[in-house]
């Protein structure tokens, strides 16, 4: 990868998870108390706002992206192929579960339905984009890609997680995954060389 298509690759996810995380922050319910626009000014200033906090989104997506990368790079040196393929299904099954089940019972105060959801919906999401990227690749491209999609995805979103609100969790994890799957899916195209 060379400089020019990394900066490529960086704005244009930097725009995802920007347009994500406005079109999230208006389709979220927030309550007249809390949020209140009095006139135009207030709402551009929301949007900037959104904008803002989607871009910094996006850049600690590809700070996650580009350290899987290394975490990938380096594995396949160390462990033979097909065990760090099931290496990395463990550790995303691991993750899914601790998102799932482990934060209620370590944490009374969490609601375990909240988490059950947010777990299937990372799930779900990982499972359309590894479909996607083995559709687009080839079929060794499901394991990994479904190990950053929900690993990776999980490890970024901890802080977020322990707001212990709704809301902002998924304010946090939508743009989070939106930003990983492109990333993800995009990945192939921007490393191929171009036919002359």
């Amino acid at each position: 990868m060379n400089l020019k298509n990394w900066s490529k690759l960086f704005l244009k996810t930097l725009l995802v998870g920007a347009v994500v995380s406005i079109i999230t922050g208006f389709l979220l319910p927030f309550s007249r108390e809390s949020i209140s626009f009095k006139d135009v000014s207030d709402v551009l200033f929301y949007v900037l706002i959104l904008f803002g906090f989607g871009a910094l989104t996006s850049v600690y997506s590809q700070l996650g992206f580009f350290a899987y990368m290394i975490l990938n790079y380096t594995a396949i040196g160390v462990f033979p192929k097909k065990a760090w393929q099931y290496i990395q299904l463990v550790l995303a099954i691991l993750a899914l579960l601790e998102v799932m089940f482990f934060r209620s019972f370590v944490g009374k105060e969490n609601s375990q339905m909240a988490d059950l959801l947010l777990g299937l919906a990372i799930l779900v999401v990982a499972v359309a984009v590894a479909y996607f990227k083995a559709k687009a690749t080839n079929v060794t491209a499901w394991v990994p890609t479904l190990f950053f999609m929900i690993a990776v995805t999980i490890v970024e979103m901890v802080g977020g997680l322990k707001i212990n609100e709704n809301n902002a969790t998924i304010f946090i994890v939508v743009p989070l995954l939106a930003c990983n799957a492109y990333q993800i899916l995009i990945l192939h195209k921007v490393l191929k060389p171009k036919k002359s």
